[in-house]
């Protein structure tokens, strides 16, 4: 579809998320940048991102709030990606650099003002914005969290150049359906405010699920936001997956998360934090007596497949960027068959909740290890992606390895099928070996595999439809509506996650049955639309955020992305 020029389409989308920026939900910040800007009364409290730190650990400054020659606080009128503004203008706060921020006179000044705050140590502070037109107070934020504070010329020139790198942003922005422009470029901003430099991996650009709480790479946090981010931006939808494959252990498996302080590969490397909340909840992998290998499931190949869809590899590196990942990629799926096979049945199992990505689900209300429909369902997609890499790429002795693939991917599947319940007409979850009774999303995943005989789909695709299954008013329910594990507002439990419901499109798709997929993806941004933002995930009944989920989410961002974009490109379907 055509497009405005590129300045004019930027400027459209920078407005159009400017809509969506209340401070609350979404906070004020700046690409790379790990300072972040809430409201807090009549003023702004600002903090900084870090991995595993809530953010009342790292508030640098609080109250901080401009006030006009007569002693009143000027309000908050107006926040665009690149400026807030205070008292219609008068007064404006935008970046000054990624760890600095300059307040200093807007379009609207005319007379003096104050700006006044706090540092968490209780001490207030405050500086005059000069009457000359570009004087401003300058706070520069170090590593240590330390403020200083100084007036300063070249307020207009950072408010410049904090404009200039959103319009640059903004205008890699994928053109959609009308109905989907102002969602798009709100979802295309919270993908741009999630990138943040990671030192201790050099220059890298990681697009972290949140900067409220999630600031990290994790594994299918990073397949999930590539798949959005090809379609405006393939160079940095790489390099998530750079990122992600980069980090193998000696036998091949993937580590769970990537962060500035290392990686999280096994239960030993959990926070503490995350410890208790397993002791918590009563689980007893909360303290194994060995350390437990920590991942995420396999669909690694299916988003490298889908960023090349949009790029060549010419871009990134060539034919030998592509060889390295996927004998990375190959390596990580023997992992699995070969390590993460606990019972030895050719089926490989969960050994923990945190590697399925579904950690609060009730498949994992039982003993250890889970045996899933979900992950034997990728383990077949991810074996067939590997074989249609092999045989496109044509390299020497890769034939046999497709045969090897598809043999596999044949194997895994009558297992799989092994685990359809004929009487309750499911695929059911195993609990080191027995029956889980709950009827979870990742019954839904075997759709992917494409080749489920016909009764079968069936039955799932009546239980897609049943409102008193998995047709709520807003679907998909990660638990089926009549199950007693079902919950409107506990994460797995109930709420709706837009990264399971495109799954299930994709696996409507696989399955042909294209119709209801682009049915489902409808509804999916709909429901984004309705509930105000891509947030973590949504109560299946109202259609609104879920109490405790986390807004400005990641993958509901790439993935609203990617469907909005299929959605407006007929042939897709």
């Amino acid at each position: 579809m055509p497009i405005p020029t590129e300045t004019t389409y930027a400027r459209e989308n920078l407005e159009a998320a400017g809509g969506h920026l209340d401070l609350v939900q979404a906070p004020f910040t700046l690409p790379r940048s790990r300072l972040i800007i809430f409201a807090q009364g009549e003023g702004l409290r600002v903090c900084t991102s870090e991995y595993e730190k809530r953010l009342s650990e790292c508030v640098v400054l609080e109250n901080l709030r401009v006030l006009g020659a007569d002693g009143a606080v000027l309000p908050v009128t107006r926040v665009l990606p690149h400026v807030i503004e205070f008292g219609n203008g008068a007064i404006t706060l935008s970046f000054a650099g990624p760890t600095g921020l300059g307040i200093g006179p807007g379009s609207g000044h005319s007379g003096s003002a104050t700006i006044h705050w706090q540092t968490p140590d209780g001490v207030a502070h405050s500086l005059p914005v000069g009457e000359a037109p570009n004087v401003s107070v300058h706070l520069a934020i170090d590593a240590d969290r330390h403020t200083t504070a100084t007036q300063a010329d070249g307020h207009a020139a950072h408010v410049a150049a904090t404009e200039s790198i959103w319009l640059e942003w903004f205008a890699k922005c994928p053109p959609v359906r009308e109905d989907l422009r102002d969602m798009a470029a709100f979802c295309w901003w919270v993908l741009g405010a999630n990138i943040v430099e990671m030192p201790a991996l050099g220059s890298a650009r990681a697009v972290v699920p949140s900067k409220i709480g999630y600031v990290g790479l994790w594994q299918w946090d990073a397949y999930f936001i590539a798949v959005g981010l090809r379609h405006g931006d393939p160079e940095l939808a790489r390099e998530q997956l750079s990122l992600a494959f980069g980090f193998p252990r000696e036998d091949g498996q993937l580590p769970d998360v990537v962060h500035e302080l290392g990686i999280l590969a096994t239960s030993d490397d959990l926070p503490a934090s995350d410890r208790e909340t397993l002791r918590r909840a009563g689980s007893a992998i909360a303290d194994p007596s060995a350390p437990v290998p920590l991942t995420k499931p396999p669909l690694a190949a299916w988003a490298l497949r889908k960023v090349l869809e949009v790029q060549p590899a010419e871009s990134f590196g060539g034919e030998d960027w592509v060889d390295a990942q996927l004998d990375t990629l190959r390596r990580s799926q023997d992992w699995w068959f070969a390590t993460s096979d606990l019972d030895g049945d050719g089926m490989p199992e969960y050994g923990h909740p945190y590697s399925s990505g579904l950690d609060d689900s009730p498949i994992f209300d039982g003993p250890l290890p889970t045996t899933a429909p979900d992950l034997g369902a990728y383990l077949v997609l991810q074996d067939l992606e590997l074989a249609g890499f092999a045989e496109r790429l044509g390299r020497e002795g890769w034939q046999e390895l497709a045969r090897k693939h598809r043999a596999r991917a044949a194997r895994t599947q009558e297992l799989l099928l092994g685990m359809w319940d004929e009487s309750t007409g499911f695929f059911h979850a195993r609990a080191a070996g027995e029956p889980v009774s709950s009827h979870a999303v990742v019954g839904l995943m075997p759709l992917l595999t494409g080749s489920l005989p016909e009764q079968v789909k069936a039955r799932m695709l009546g239980d897609l439809e049943n409102p008193e299954r998995f047709g709520t008013p807003w679907s998909i329910p990660t638990v089926a509506a009549d199950d007693a594990d079902y919950s409107t507002e506990r994460m797995w439990r109930g709420p709706v996650w837009i990264n399971t419901n495109s799954l299930v499109i994709e696996g409507l798709r696989n399955s042909g049955e294209p119709e209801r997929a682009r049915a489902l993806a409808e509804q999916t941004v709909k429901l984004v639309i309705h509930g105000g933002g891509p947030h973590e995930y949504f109560n299946p009944v109202t259609g609104r955020k879920a109490k405790t989920a986390t807004t400005a989410f990641g993958w509901s961002a790439a993935l609203f992305i990617d469907l909005a974009v299929q959605l407006s490109t007929s042939e897709r379907w």
